[in-house]
């Protein structure tokens, strides 16, 4: 039997959870009998069915079952949270065969799911094209194992490496890029649990940090706001989108959905922000601004990404963009915009 081929197949449905299933992970199924795909399924909300339990009830011949194969991206779970252990409905279905692609870092999980399916007689492989499956959920991963989200750098810059013009004319951004790259942006925020900026970036461009251009669920605001500069005119401090304002100004002027978190700033500030966010279950964040905000991050070697956007327009003066050192995985263009894709050196 193909195992690669099923499990690739595994990998394809779990990705249509993306930006949906936290704080689960990603998780693709698909049941095989007789060299053919009987069932599959994915998980598509947290409190709703896992992988393997809509991919079980997408078999019209249950009685197959107990001569199938069952592939799942991640291993099955094996303990009462809001949904039963998908451990005890494979075991009740008498599947024989269970293909897993990695094992799940939770310490809930870790390995017992695996155990359980072994002790009730499965022939259990694991490791199943494990790269790609520890890939697709790297946030996850890095929130279990580094015990901190996984960050997101991203910025636009000019064709001659300036984030901004020297002068602004208006409270508005200045836009480097084409509406296509502006639109990704959007989906991506879709993607990611959080998206933090700093006071400049507010006070300069008065964004609004939401997913309006792509259909999908709007990130959770992080604005660092250390003095308490950003008024509520601000469109940060608009409508139902949650905010956390990160802040030392003890009487906080909040309003409704915006919270604020007061730390100590100076030295580690990025490690204590990584470390605030992974208290609130927070398990990816992209990082937009702007340059102060952005470089310390990169200077703490805090951050897993960075997606850069390199523009046509010319400033010749104005704020420079970072200088980042990592590893290129993918460079395209998107019209006249040029995308560079960087993972941290490990």
């Amino acid at each position: 039997m193909n195992h690669e081929k099923y499990m690739q197949r595994c990998l394809e449905l779990a990705k249509n959870g993306l930006g949906t299933t936290y704080p689960n992970p990603l998780v693709g199924s698909v049941i095989v009998f007789d060299n053919k795909i009987i069932g599959e399924g994915w998980h598509q909300k947290a409190g709703e069915s896992h992988a393997e339990v809509n991919a079980i009830n997408s078999v019209k011949d249950k009685s197959l079952l107990s001569k199938s194969t069952i592939y799942v991206s991640l291993e099955p779970c094996s303990h009462f949270g809001k949904t039963p252990p998908c451990s005890d409905l494979i075991i009740h279905h008498k599947i024989p065969n269970v293909v897993v692609g990695t094992v799940d870092p939770n310490e809930k999980v870790a390995g017992k799911g695996i155990e359980k399916l072994r002790q009730s007689g499965a022939n259990v492989i694991v490791g199943m094209l494990e790269k790609q499956c520890l890939e697709l959920n790297r946030r996850f991963f890095t929130f279990h194992n580094q015990k901190r989200p996984y960050i997101i750098l991203k910025w636009a810059e000019s064709a001659d490496g300036f984030l901004s013009p020297q002068i602004k004319k208006e409270q508005k951004p200045v836009w480097i890029t084409n509406a296509y790259s502006r639109q990704l942006v959007h989906k991506w925020r879709t993607e990611e649990q959080a998206i933090l900026v700093g006071t400049n970036t507010v006070l300069a461009d008065n964004p609004q940090l939401n997913s309006r251009d792509w259909k999908g669920n709007n990130p959770i605001r992080i604005v660092i706001d250390r003095t308490g500069k950003i008024s509520n005119n601000y469109e940060v401090k608009k409508g139902k989108q949650p905010t956390i304002f990160i802040t030392e100004k003890e009487n906080f002027v909040s309003v409704e959905n915006c919270k604020p978190e007061t730390s100590i700033f100076g030295n580690q500030l990025a490690e204590k922000i990584s470390h605030f966010l992974f208290q609130k279950g927070i398990q990816s964040v992209i990082i937009e601004g702007g340059l102060q905000t952005l470089q310390t991050f990169i200077e703490a070697n805090l951050w897993d990404e960075a997606r850069i956007f390199k523009g046509n327009l010319l400033f010749q003066q104005g704020t420079k963009a970072p200088t980042l050192t990592g590893e290129t995985v993918k460079r395209t263009t998107i019209l006249n915009d040029e995308l560079l894709m960087l993972k941290r050196y490990d």
